[in-house]
Order: C-alpha cells, then sequence, then structure tokens
C-alpha cells in the first residue's frame, strides 16, 4: 500500500467528533515530553503499517495532531497519538503537533478508547481491554447524559450490544489466555467460555493446551465452565475434559432405487430401517 492510499485512510470527521467543541490549543511539543496514556491497551508494532505511516509523516509531516493532556509531573500525556509518536520518531523528528485538551480522567479513557476502536488490526485482547476501560470509565456520574448501555459502549466503533458483550466477557481472561486467544489457538467462543472460569481454573487450562499440547473446542469449554459453575472442576477434571475426543455425528441414508426391489411398495421406514438392522446384527454376530 502506497502512502497515498494510507493518507486516504484518515478521518478528519473523525477527529472532529472525538475532539468536540470543548475548544483546546494545537501546539508543536518534543517527544520527550509525551507519555503513554496509562494502561493504553493497543500495540504500537513496527509493522507494515507503521512503515507507512513512517513514509506518509517523512513526506508530509503528522496530517492529523495528536490529542494529549497535561500531566501533573510534567509534559503531556498521550489521549491519541501513540502511533503517530512512534513514526516520528522512526523518521527521525523531534516534535510533533498535539491538540491540548483538559480531560477529566474518565473523559480522557472515553476518547483514547474511541480513536482506536476503529482501526481494522485490532487484536481480540486489545478490544476487550479497550471496551472494559471504557465500561469502567463510562460508569461514572458525569461522563454521559442518560442510561449507561452496551449499544452506547459499541456506538463508536459501530458495533451491536452483543458483540460489545462478548468483549466485555473476554477481558476477564488472564493475560496467559488473551495470549492464546491472539495466537488463535482459542477461539472467540472458546474463550467467553473459559472467561466465566476462576483465575485458577484459567491457569490449569492454560498449562493443559501449552504444557500438555490439548486443544479446545467448544463442546470442551461449555463442560468446563458448567463444571466450575457446580463446584466440581479441578486440575484433573480440566485435563479428563481436554483430552476427550470430539463427538462425531454420522449421517448416513441408502437411496430409495439401491433398496427397492427388496422391499414391497407398501412397506413403512420403520419396517425398512428394523429389517436392515436385525441383518446387520446377525452380520455382526457372525450368523451370516
Amino acid at each position: 500500500m502506497s502512502s497515498k492510499s494510507f493518507e486516504g485512510k484518515i478521518k478528519l470527521s473523525t477527529y472532529s467528533e472525538l475532539v468536540g467543541d470543548a475548544g483546546g490549543e494545537i501546539i508543536e511539543v518534543e517527544l520527550s515530553e509525551l507519555y503513554d496514556f496509562i494502561g493504553h491497551p493497543f500495540r504500537v508494532v513496527d509493522d507494515e503499517p507503521m512503515q507507512e505511516m513512517v513514509e506518509s509523516v517523512r513526506k508530509h509531516g503528522v496530517l492529523v495532531p495528536g490529542i494529549v493532556r497535561h500531566r501533573k509531573e510534567g509534559g503531556y500525556e498521550i489521549i491519541s497519538g501513540h502511533r503517530r509518536k512512534h513514526a516520528c520518531e522512526l523518521a527521525g523528528l523531534t516534535t510533533m503537533p498535539v491538540l491540548v485538551k483538559e480531560y477529566s480522567d474518565d473523559q480522557a479513557v472515553i476518547t483514547m478508547v474511541d480513536s482506536n476502536l476503529q482501526r481494522e488490526d485490532i487484536l481480540p485482547s486489545e478490544k476487550a481491554r479497550a471496551y472494559r476501560m471504557k465500561y469502567e470509565a463510562m460508569k461514572h456520574p458525569g461522563t454521559r447524559t442518560g442510561g449507561l448501555s452496551l449499544d452506547l459502549l459499541g456506538e463508536t466503533a459501530g458495533e451491536s450490544s452483543k458483540t460489545v458483550q462478548r468483549y466485555l466477557w473476554l477481558s476477564r481472561l488472564t493475560d496467559d489466555m488473551m495470549e492464546l486467544l491472539d495466537r488463535k489457538r482459542v477461539t472467540i467462543l472458546c474463550g467467553i467460555d473459559i472467561s466465566f472460569l476462576s483465575e485458577e481454573e484459567q491457569d490449569w487450562v492454560f498449562e493443559a493446551i501449552t504444557i500438555d499440547r490439548m486443544t479446545v473446542n467448544q463442546e470442551k469449554t461449555k463442560k468446563l465452565k458448567a463444571y466450575s459453575e457446580s463446584g466440581q472442576l479441578t486440575r484433573d477434571m480440566v485435563r479428563i475434559t481436554l483430552a476427550e475426543r470430539k463427538t462425531k455425528h454420522r449421517k448416513f441414508a441408502i437411496r430409495e432405487q439401491v433398496i427397492a426391489e427388496f422391499f414391497d411398495e407398501d412397506a413403512t421406514n420403520e419396517d425398512i430401517e428394523e429389517v436392515i438392522c436385525s441383518l446387520l446384527r446377525r452380520w455382526k454376530n457372525g450368523d451370516i
């Protein structure tokens, strides 16, 4: 992808919606004065999109200023712009334009999450932790008008309440299980079942998958969840459950024209089944 196509992805309307009408001042700030948002759940990695951003920054500078707020300790906390800061570092720049806003802690969390959720390359663990942070922030008085709903949580990213609820459940996974989720060794649906287990129980599942090389599917994770809810789940029970083979459901049909010559026209399906099963039992016992 060229830098031109990368630039075309920038949504100025989204930026405008994020900063709102509360004012603020755009200034050029030394990169050394910009600090990561505390608990920032999103990765900043040197992947292909980052290299495209670096190329764009070298050619045109930072087209959309970051959003920051003052730190009590000095400098500025980045609310939106962690990847832009890193791109500036890789491009050899020493400063970056930022919009300075005076956000409360909750407002800062909500803006930070909303400014990242629309990206296409977000890992499940990142989205889960981000939705949890936004949910906790929006529960506090003064951060919204009206009631808090899952639809409201997912509104900025265009996601349904059902999707948001799934990620809130996933946010309860341990860091180890989150890693397996990101590496696709555990599916989203299996991860949701496992999220209902205690941290200790999740550790048992993690050990079974990574040390004992066992695999999970939803049939198994539903059993683990049920055992946990009834207080019966143990480390041994985890291993026994994950060692089970997936149940195979066979479907077999005999074409009517194949067996038509053996039965009268008025024979029912039950009559045909009874004769066939009777003959098979005799065959199995060696009688025919």
